[in-house]
């Protein structure tokens, strides 16, 4: 019923969609029937999902998963041809093909006080590691912040597992108006010693939380989203710079110390394929609007 290929699990049984919300206007939550995933993921891990038989392969983090119930749950925001088919699922239907748990778990023990951050979707995918640092007997400190109040994500969630949540909004409609890296910025000047620093979530975002870091010698945890392909390490596009060495996403990361990571090459290859994304967008939109 099942085989293992590289480090994660494929259920020969098509993938059953038990449930469905749109966390807001732009992010959607699926919760898969996926056994064999559930069993063995830990925070930090990804599946690689193809919605259709027709549709690419895309990476999405595991943001959840229930042991007893055989269930994860992945977060996903509304960007890409991919993920507008996956977005047109409906409640059971079934999933083409989906591989997991791939990826390097967290490196989750008793750090001491942690910072874990996450911004837009990063704030659902924060959310197992937060659990798992937690238990592990750490104090967390978690920021998350969004452009505004109706795009957080998981603050209730969220609450439940921290020692204390911090929320931002770019425009200020819920929490403090900034970004993360301001709060982080006040939490360190106004004497908080943190003995790691997790950042999940938008380039940008990682990048200014490693900037603030950096002087202080904090311990910066990034979890990175290059372009990905077969994610078992064999066709070398999510490749990546770490330290002066080439690095791959899918199987040396996700999870990378941001204050060697070259965000600069990052940030190019992330923008290769725009044009090409907004096309096939415009012709999914197209071909689902017409059945």
């Amino acid at each position: 019923m099942s085989w293992r290929q590289g480090r994660g699990w494929r259920s020969s049984k098509l993938n059953r969609v038990v449930k469905k919300e749109k966390l807001n206007e732009t992010v959607s939550r699926i919760v898969l029937d996926a056994p064999l995933i559930a069993k063995a993921a830990k925070a930090g891990q990804f599946v690689v999902v193809m919605p259709t038989e027709n549709a690419e392969r895309i990476p999405l983090t595991i943001a959840d998963f229930d042991t007893a119930a055989g269930a994860i749950s992945i977060i996903f925001q509304i960007v890409g041809a991919t993920t507008r088919v996956l977005d047109s699922l409906k409640v059971g239907a079934e999933i083409a093909h989906l591989l997991g748990p791939l990826g390097t778990p967290s490196q989750v023990e008793n750090f001491g006080t942690v910072a874990v951050i996450g911004g837009g979707v990063g704030i659902a995918e924060i959310y197992p590691l937060v659990k798992a640092l937690k238990k592990a007997g750490n104090e967390v400190i978690t920021i998350i912040g969004a452009r505004c109040e109706d795009l957080l994500i998981y603050v209730s969630e969220l609450r439940t597992h921290n020692s204390e949540l911090k929320i931002t909004t770019d425009d200020g409609t819920c929490g403090r108006k900034g970004f993360v890296s301001d709060e982080l910025k006040d939490l360190i000047a106004g004497g908080k010693k943190f003995d790691r620093v997790i950042a999940v979530g938008p380039v940008p975002m990682m990048r200014a939380c490693c900037d603030m870091t950096r002087p202080h010698g904090i311990k910066t945890i990034v979890s990175l989203n290059p372009l990905m392909l077969d994610a078992t390490g064999m066709c070398g596009i999510c490749r990546v710079t770490v330290n002066g060495e080439t690095k791959l996403g899918c199987v040396d990361g996700p999870e990378f110390d941001g204050h060697q990571v070259d965000f600069e090459e990052l940030t190019s290859r992330l923008k290769m394929y725009r044009d090409v994304e907004k096309r096939a967008y415009d012709h999914v939109c197209r071909l689902l609007e017409h059945g």
